[in-house]
């Protein structure tokens, strides 16, 4: 444990080992990404991409074990239900920082197949990470503004066709797709901006999961609802667990039924529309609940 060390030293050697674990692997995974390209033949995505999903655990297995060995935390994880490695997963869990990712990817290990997230198009750009994700063929959504959309209606409904083309993909090997249903990461600033009815979360966007569960709903064998905290590093828990200053971390599991309440024509069919954004508002308003509880109770 290096966490006696003060900040000053702790945060240039930490974030050197993150960069030098994310090029390790993302290296290795963008390696394997052009072999696809330039092989695109069935059997060679069926080899490559069980390894590369695998690797992309591996690193982060890797960046939790170098967080743990600068950081003195608490970890406080609970799953509720049982998990499988051969089965599809849609996992819907809060977002309060890039930490969220590492941690994802780590609680994968042994329980889960391969994370692939919904990105947004702007993380292409950052080194490492969205060469990786394109070989991961993690799609990368582009999103728009409402009035950005009443001037060029055409672009209508172009997340909605990157989900679809994403999910075709999806449907050969086990996987869990996670979507981040708040669309960004959580700030006080957005919260208000958004005038949320939850007290510690932005009001969930309903169209992309109602989506991936309709395309992919006969495979989802459950749906996961992932609560994510960082009860006393709440401002900025990237920063702080760089700098060896992140105490506790508490990620809860909720694993949920894949009912036909859930798979519909969320976009043609008003009453399934209103059904879902109910279903959805209510596993929001458990989550937001149990995230109550666990800053009241934090020490």
């Amino acid at each position: 444990m290096l966490s006696f060390l003060p900040s000053i030293i702790i945060f240039p050697l930490h974030l050197l080992l993150q960069v030098i674990n994310l090029s390790f692997w993302g290296g290795i995974i963008i390696a394997m990404g052009f072999i696809k390209l330039l092989l695109p033949f069935q059997f060679t995505t069926r080899i490559l991409n069980p390894v590369m999903g695998q690797f992309s655990i591996l690193f982060g297995v890797c960046s939790v074990l170098i967080i743990k060995l600068t950081n003195r935390i608490e970890w406080d994880f609970k799953i509720k239900g049982e998990l499988g490695k051969d089965k599809w997963y849609l996992m819907m869990p809060n977002h309060l920082s890039w930490l969220d990712i590492i941690l994802l990817f780590d609680f994968a290990s042994g329980r889960i197949p391969a994370p692939k997230f919904f990105l947004k198009k702007e993380l292409i750009w950052v080194p490492f990470v969205g060469l990786g994700a394109w070989a991961l063929d993690m799609p990368f959504m582009q999103r728009y503004s409402r009035a950005f959309l009443d001037k060029y209606p055409h672009l209508k409904g172009k997340d909605i066709e990157t989900t679809k083309k994403s999910c075709e993909k999806f449907k050969n090997t086990p996987v869990t797709v996670i979507n981040f249903v708040e669309g960004t990461r959580y700030t006080m600033d957005k919260h208000k901006l958004k005038n949320s009815p939850f007290a510690s979360l932005l009001p969930p966007k309903a169209g992309g999961a109602a989506f991936t569960l309709a395309a992919m709903g006969e495979l989802f064998s459950n749906i996961l609802d992932v609560t994510i905290l960082y009860p006393n590093n709440t401002k900025r828990p990237m920063l702080d667990m760089l700098s060896g200053r992140l105490n506790k971390v508490v990620l809860h599991v909720d694993v949920l039924p894949v009912t036909e309440d859930v798979v519909g024509d969320y976009f043609n069919n008003e009453d399934f529309r209103k059904r879902f954004q109910a279903w959805l508002n209510g596993v929001w308003e458990s989550k937001d609940k149990l995230i109550t509880q666990l800053m009241s109770s934090k020490q």
